[in-house]
Parts: C-alpha cells; structure tokens; sequence
C-alpha cells in the first residue's frame, strides 16, 4: 500500500502540509472578522467538528469547562482526529489546527453557527489563542501537541492510553478578544437545536 502524504486523499484538510503560515497570519489579522462573538465563538467552532461526529455516529457528548485562569475546554467522546503513519514510520495527525479547512474558509456558503455567524474551522480556534493543547486519542493510540498561535511548537507527543477515544481541545483565547460570555439557557438549547446529536453540558468553574 502507498503510504506517502503525497497519495492521501484530502477530504476536510490537506494532508500535504503542517502549517499554512499565511492563512494562521490572515486569521490573526482579522480577528473581529474571525470571532465577531469573541471567545465563545472559539468555542462553536470546536463543537462544530464534535457535531460533525456525533451526527456520524449516531450521537456523542461533549463537555466545556470555563477555567480561572482564563483558559476554556472541550473534550468529546468520537473517535478522535485522524491520524496516519507516513513512509518513514511517523504518526501524522490530519493538520486540522494549522491549516484551512477545505469545505468551509472562504466559502459564503458555508455551515452557519449557532451564533449566526459562518463556520470556517479549527484553525481560527489555534490561531486566535495565545496557545492550545490538542490532546487525541484514538483506538490505535494517543497523542498530545501544543500550539502557540497555531503554530506548532512540539511534535506529536504520546500519551498513556485511558481507555477511551476522542479530543480534548485546550485553549486560552488571545486577550484582544475580550472577556468570555458564559451562555445562558437559551443559547445552551440553540446548540442541541442546531446540533440535535450531540449533547453538550458547560462546567463553569468560575462561577459564584
């Protein structure tokens, strides 16, 4: 079988590159127009892919947890990120924090979120936080990789397997984005109506 990254087939990201510099830097340019909602819509466009998912496999959970010293995450409960083994014998996760996602940036037609505002990708999540913690874990393993930026600053770093399967996305989003608008009921049942699927539950550790 070829394993080469060059034989891959590209499906929601191009497995040819790790990092697309320029886009994570058009991202950061451009923050307003990347987050109008600030941290919170970080957020959405994580659950997004845990949506993408639970749809897939007939239903998921997923937790955020608002921690105090600014930083938020999002762990579900799906098979965790792709990941592959190159012609050298490297695991190679889908470069999803680095780069465009191909079916929604620049699309005005793309996915809306449930804060009305168009879906573009993870990477918008790494490019707009001071650093991120993608911890994977799949069936065949686990792994974990830090972000400063988007840009990865460690390779793909193993860790002990728990039993379980999925992704943990820790992030803490630039502070030009402002403070984090923990949402209300009402837009707690906007996302099980946009996203019927996954069941979504929000630890707030901040509050009183």
């Amino acid at each position: 079988m070829d394993v080469t990254r060059a034989s891959w087939t590209n499906t929601t990201h191009d497995w040819a590159g790790d990092v697309d510099a320029e886009h994570l830097s058009h991202i950061r340019q451009n923050a307003v127009e990347f987050a109008p909602d600030g941290p919170w819509h970080l957020v959405l466009e994580v659950l997004a892919y845990a949506a993408d998912e639970a749809s897939g496999t007939g239903g998921g959970r997923c937790v955020v947890v608002v921690r105090p010293d600014g930083s938020l995450s999002v762990r579900d409960d799906g098979r965790g990120t792709d990941t592959r083994v190159d012609e050298d014998g490297r695991s190679v996760k889908k470069p999803v924090m680095a780069t465009r996602d191909l079916r929604f940036f620049d699309f005005p037609e793309a996915e809306v979120l449930p804060d009305g505002c168009p879906r573009r990708g993870v990477s918008v999540v790494a490019a707009l936080s001071e650093w991120l913690v993608h911890t994977n874990r799949r069936l065949d393993g686990a792994w974990t990789q830090r972000y400063e930026h988007g840009v990865p600053v460690t390779g793909l770093e193993p860790v002990e397997a728990d039993g379980t399967t999925g992704t943990l996305v820790h992030f803490w989003p630039d502070r030009s984005l402002g403070p984090l608008r923990v949402p209300e009921a009402v837009d707690l049942t906007r996302l099980a109506d946009a996203w019927p699927h996954l069941e979504v539950r929000v630890d707030d550790r901040c509050a009183s």
